[in-house]
């Protein structure tokens, strides 16, 4: 049976390619004639006529010699066949290798058409590498080879790609069928554009996409070699191993493939071929979508973070043709107002073509990212590695097209997505810890709780059962002090990273009792809803406010520590410095710089005291303020949304500069964040803004509204509820908006905003804003 076996194998050989003598070379004036072959030098290659199939037609190709089964991988004269067993090729006088029909006839059919010029003493000669080249006599120079003309097979040294100089591409085209080399209709082609991609075409349409810039490593037998330069830009392979037999061809069907000789089955194996599943095709998940391939039965497309289908009806249906947009549509959102990056890890990177992008080199990763959140037009970008070119950072500036997991070295890709979406992955990623990490916390938390059980065993023990008493100086939160840890505060994140604020007293309630003279009437500065303000003096002689949190006061410990540890990390003039605090005996007390000109309100709605701030001297408070709101929103190292800006929390220090205080109400944004929504509101009605006092909505917004009516309330001197006996769906906001004649007249009320704001914007220009 093996021998029977083999007998057909040849058969087949001898009736696709027939036996004739063979020669080295083709010479000048030298006919080649159907039945004589070229064979290479290490009888590799083959290069002579064949018919394919069942077809009647002669073509003029290129195939493996040593292989039994037929293996063409060049076609001369694909689209030109010969009807007949009469062809024959020559190099004519000058120096073209041309095929013609028939001896008689003479009519060309293909030709190499290098050259108008006679060239004397050319030959065409085929190499170990299936290569076949016409040669100029004396000088050796390769005039031509067919490697630049190559149909569906990639040898190894074949180039794909483009001659940037003359325009000239370099690509595969498939056979038309099985038995008919005529030009099909897939192709595969090189984007040359920086960075480069390989594409399988359906016609003109994109069936599938590889990277080519970084290299992957593909195999250990396959070394792959990218050259980019004025010239050309083109991608090409070798084989190290010697024994193996390989090829990469585009067949009829439309298969991108690699396939290698198997010398014991006497066939050719497939061990890599696209499109295999749905997410090799091109943008199977449409726009912004990502593709997932999966052995389970769930759909294998998902949005992108910080979009969502365009279709929901159609993507529950698995159509995702019609891709993903933005779940929040405002183009405002993505441009420096706390944006940042999600990342999708292991991915297959966007279509480079479907969008601008950019490749540089030499970026470390955080200069990317830099690179990409200074354009408000970057959608993405990624960090890459090249072993022969270095560091790169690719960027996006448009639809995010084909991108699809690979588990195996993918790349990581970073999509830019608002503070929204940012700050839920964050919460969403915090709230679904590893059963390992769980249980590290765990261990921890209950080797704390023991260290702190016995340092209370110890010192009860030590001191005999006697009221514990902080001394002056000792810092508040410290691990040491076993200082409780209150659950449910939005500042939790930054209680993990600093256990205790630093440069902040605490001071125990003996000293307070002191510094106010048992909180006296006489010492009383103000009162509010939260308490009252005492004026103290430490036994040093420095003089401080002590904030007392009354216990029928809204505000609780949660209030308390938000105000301590915000205030501890804020270090801006035109703020509150606060300098202690006090929790002891069902008290919670704040010790502030205390500043002699007490509130603002003190003196814009004061008859007699209001002749102290002229207008210049309301210019400076209001930058001031400003000041310190842009510190609060932009400048420090966390967002700062206050929530409770009003002219009796601007108080003035000996020189009427003005600082922010009554941080109790405050919340923390991170830069990931632009709102929260929250169902208790909390503050001063008429200082609130409408989406907050109506749906409790707050972000930076909100404090700029509270900030444009204590301007309103300092230009005008008089308080924003003050009209309401008038009116009481009247306000100062609604009396400018109403074009109030006599109020605007009287006070100069438009002419000093103008004013005002042209002074501001100088000054912020001066100050290198834009």
């Amino acid at each position: 049976m093996a021998a029977k076996k083999l007998f057909l194998h040849y058969l087949i050989v001898f009736l696709y390619f027939p036996s004739s003598s063979s020669l080295d070379i083709i010479t000048a004036n030298q006919t080649f004639k159907e039945g004589e072959l070229l064979v290479s030098k290490n009888k590799k290659f083959a290069f002579g006529f064949f018919t394919p199939g069942t077809s009647s037609y002669r073509y003029l190709g290129i195939w493996f010699h040593n292989i039994s089964q037929p293996s063409v991988v060049w076609v001369a004269n694909r689209n030109h066949p010969i009807n007949g067993s009469s062809g024959f090729l020559s190099v004519n006088r000058y120096g073209d290798l041309v095929l013609y029909n028939d001896l008689n006839q003479k009519i060309p059919l293909w030709s190499t058409n290098i050259s108008d010029e006679v060239t004397d003493n050319c030959s065409a000669q085929l190499l170990d590498s299936g290569n076949l080249i016409l040669v100029r006599g004396g000088s050796g120079r390769v005039l031509w080879q067919s490697f630049d003309y190559p149909t569906d097979t990639m040898l190894p040294g074949t180039k794909i790609g483009r001659n940037k100089k003359t325009g000239f591409e370099w690509s595969l085209t498939s056979w038309k069928s099985a038995d008919d080399p005529w030009i099909g209709e897939f192709s595969v082609k090189m984007d040359t554009r920086s960075p480069m991609q390989l594409y399988l075409y359906k016609g003109s349409k994109y069936v599938w996409r590889a990277q080519i810039w970084p290299i992957r490593k593909f195999s250990n037998v396959f070394s792959f070699k990218t050259v980019i330069n004025q010239e050309e830009a083109y991608t090409t392979y070798s084989i190290t191993d010697d024994l193996i037999v390989a090829r990469s061809m585009v067949d009829n069907i439309g298969l991108c493939k690699w396939i290698r000789w198997s010398e014991n089955d006497k066939q050719w194996k497939e061990f890599w071929s696209v499109p295999k599943n749905p997410c090799d095709l091109y943008a199977h998940c449409g726009t912004n979508g990502k593709c997932s391939p999966s052995n389970s039965d769930a759909f294998e497309c998902s949005c992108l973070p910080g979009y969502e289908p365009r279709s929901p009806r159609n993507w529950y249906l698995r159509d995702a043709s019609g891709g993903c947009v933005r779940k929040r549509e405002e183009s405002s959102s993505l441009c420096r107002i706390g944006e940042g990056f999600l990342k999708v890890e292991n991915t297959i990177l966007p279509d480079t073509s479907s969008s601008v992008a950019w490749l540089q080199m030499n970026m470390s990763h955080l200069e990317c990212e830099r690179e990409c959140l200074r354009n408000c037009s970057c959608t993405a970008y990624a960090s890459v590695y090249n072993d022969q070119s270095g560091n790169g950072c690719l960027t996006w500036y448009g639809v995010l097209m084909d991108t699809t997991d690979q588990v195996q070295d993918g790349i990581d890709l970073y999509v830019r997505v608002d503070a929204i979406e940012l700050a839920e992955n964050t919460i969403e990623s915090n709230a679904f810890l590893g059963k390992d990490m769980e249980i590290l916390i765990l261990s921890i938390i209950s080797a704390w709780l023991a260290l702190i059980l016995l340092a209370c065993l110890w010192t009860r023990r030590n001191k005999r059962g006697t009221v514990r008493r902080d001394k002056p100086g000792k810092r508040l939160f410290d691990p040491a002090s076993g200082s409780i840890y209150y659950k449910n505060t939005l500042v939790a994140s930054e209680l993990r990273q600093s256990s205790h604020p630093q440069d902040i007293l605490f001071l125990d309630l003996g000293t307070i009792h002191a510094a106010t003279n048992n909180f006296s009437e006489t010492n009383i500065l103000g009162q509010g809803g939260f308490g009252i303000v005492y004026k103290g003096q430490l036994a040093d002689g420095q003089e401080v406010a002590v904030k007392r949190l009354s216990k029928n006061s809204g505000q609780g410990i949660e209030e308390f520590k938000n105000e301590v540890l915000l205030i501890a990390k804020l270090q801006h003039r035109n703020l509150v410095k606060l300098l202690g605090c006090c929790v002891e005996r069902g008290e919670q007390l704040l010790i502030y710089e205390y500043l002699p000109n007490k509130s603002l309100d003190s003196f814009l709605f004061d008859q007699t005291r209001r002749s102290f701030v002229d207008w210049r001297k309301r210019f400076d408070i209001i930058t001031g303020i400003a000041r310190g709101i842009l510190y609060l929103h932009q400048d420090s190292r966390l967002t700062i949304i206050h929530r409770d800006l009003k002219c009796s929390n601007i108080l003035l220090d000996a020189n009427m500069n003005p600082k922010i205080s009554d941080f109790g109400m405050a919340r923390i944004f991170k830069v990931d964040q632009i709102q929260e929504k929250t169902n208790t509101v909390v503050g001063t009605y008429g200082y609130m803004s409408p989406e907050y006092a109506i749906f409790g909505k707050f972000s930076v917004k909100s404090d700029v509204f509270s900030f444009g009516v204590v301007l309103l309330e300092i230009v005008s001197a008089k308080k924003n509820n003050s009209f309401q006996e008038e009116d009481p769906s009247l306000t100062l906001i609604g009396c400018v908006s109403d074009g109030n004649s006599s109020f605007v007249s009287n006070n100069h009320l438009t002419q000093k905003l103008k004013l005002i704001g042209v002074e501001i914007m100088e000054t912020r220009q001066s100050n290198g804003y834009s």
